[in-house]
């Protein structure tokens, strides 16, 4: 396990360009923290004001704890217990705004060691790319890399505290909801390589546009250094028109012949993806354990950020092999009554869900298809139309049963209709219903898709089918043995 490097009252302030309110600049600390419920003693505590907390309020408790440093807005020092600060053992910073100074101290660490950035945005993908790249890296270099969903402006700086010494490459994912988000993270972290994976229609609520979408995806690329790199999808034309936007050097990735690192015969067997990995290094065979076709792609952008960080092709196959998806991300989860369960629970945008009907009427064979939807958010006054489309590409894709869950339902609901989809074979209504509705209509065999957005939390409704199924099982296994 590496050690996080350590910081020097100093350091902060070279940083930050804060002031020194108590505490001598020889004082150090074994990390940066923001959450006064984890916050180590030995670390700096950083007072971080977000839409329902203030770190500021919890100051006086951070200190009854022992905390030896702390770094404060200038102008919330009189709510501050500042008789327990100035002229005692606690070192405090007084900066303009906290969490400004708290990316100014993460890009302060981000160079402080020998490493390279690979920074990676895309409406799809992201979390799943990062973790491929991570297995391509691994036992090659020693990676950072992002936790969960620690993408934004407070998460990504969290992410970069984690760096240690030995870390030779950072492999961080940029997630963003409005314009010149993209711009102010690749700041903060100084990428030497940008992967944009795709561009689609996500977070219109913020952006209007998919053109708006792509521009701001866009920005990655102007915050690469000098000599970077950028790995784009040859397959998606508005990612691959970013080319032209900086004078970088760029990798394509993606399916089109004209592609750098590409996959060719690409096909979906019983036990996942297979593709033949096409790279100026050579060519070899690839088999993903994920029968999602949207992760070839994926597959082939972490091979060509595997390339760009020197990796040796063979080990390049071998972490794309090594590769498990997270659960709630297009996993198969096998259920009782030879019930199996396509869990891709974790997000949905239209994109994203397009390709999740797709796998699923895919990997039809024999079996009945079952496609259990909930709302796509954040996608503002274009919702109810992309809603309907939807609904459209579920029965243009010959799907045998679709149960739709929120506010959109119906329009998912509608747009299967118009595709001539019976009314007998659509259900709308909430999770509960649908659990139940489908208790009733579930058959042994089934393959069954379940997706929504985050906020819908789907997983609900795959752990009681689960349980179900399993339940079902046992009952039937108990009743044959009397």
């Amino acid at each position: 396990m590496v050690t996080p490097y350590r910081w020097t009252l100093d350091q902060i302030l070279a940083a930050t360009g804060g002031s020194l309110v108590s505490g001598t600049v020889d004082a150090d600390f074994a990390g940066i923290g923001i959450d006064s419920r984890t916050v180590a003693p030995d670390d700096l505590f950083v007072a971080i004001r977000g839409e329902s907390h203030d770190g500021h309020r919890f100051v006086a408790e951070v200190l009854d704890r022992g905390i030896r440093g702390i770094v404060v807005a200038g102008g919330q020092t009189s709510q501050l217990p500042m008789d327990r600060i100035t002229g005692g053992p606690v070192a405090c910073v007084a900066v303009a705004d906290t969490v400004t100074a708290l990316g100014a101290m993460a890009r302060y660490n981000r160079n402080r060691g020998d490493l390279k950035v690979l920074a990676i945005t895309g409406s799809n993908g992201k979390t799943s790319t990062r973790m491929l790249v991570d297995r391509v890296l691994a036992g090659t270099l020693e990676t950072l890399s992002t936790r969960g969903n620690l993408n934004n402006h407070i998460g990504l700086p969290l992410t970069l505290f984690r760096l240690a010494p030995a870390h030779r490459a950072a492999v961080l994912e940029l997630g963003m909801n409005h314009a010149g988000e993209i711009t102010d993270l690749g700041r903060i972290c100084e990428p030497d390589v940008g992967v944009i994976t795709n561009v689609g229609p996500a977070h219109l609520e913020g952006l209007g546009s998919i053109d708006n979408v792509a521009r701001a995806k866009g920005e990655l690329l102007h915050t690469l250094r000098p000599g970077g790199l950028a790995i784009l999808n040859r397959d998606d034309p508005r990612v691959a028109a970013l080319a032209g936007i900086v004078d970088r050097e760029v990798i394509y990735f993606g399916s089109d012949r004209q592609a750098d690192v590409r996959g060719d015969d690409i096909r979906l067997t019983e036990a996942g993806m297979r593709f033949t990995l096409s790279t100026p290094a050579g060519s070899t065979r690839v088999a993903l354990s994920t029968p999602a076709r949207v992760m070839v792609s994926n597959a082939l952008a972490a091979a060509a950020a595997g390339q760009a960080m020197g990796v040796p092709l063979e080990r390049i196959k071998a972490g794309l092999e090594a590769f498990s998806p997270q659960a709630g991300r297009m996993g198969i989860r096998l259920a009782g009554r030879d019930i199996r369960l396509l869990d891709d629970t974790y997000n949905a945008n239209p994109g994203s869900m397009a390709a999740a009907i797709e796998t699923l009427a895919r990997m039809r064979g024999t079996r009945r298809t079952l496609a259990v939807l909930g709302d796509m958010l954040e996608l503002g006054d274009q919702s109810a139309v992309l809603h309907r489309e939807i609904g459209r590409k579920v029965a243009d894709a010959r799907i045998d049963r679709l149960y739709a869950a929120g506010r959109f339902a119906t329009d998912v609901a509608d747009g299967a209709g118009e595709r001539q989809m019976g009314a007998d074979r659509l259900f709308t209504g909430n999770r509960d219903a649908i659990i139940d509705r489908l208790k009733t209509e579930l058959r042994p065999g089934d393959l069954v898709l379940v997706k929504g957005s985050r906020g819908m939390a789907m997983e609900t409704v795959v752990d009681a089918i689960m349980g179900w199924a399993d339940g079902e099982e046992k009952e039937a296994g108990s009743q044959e043995s009397e």
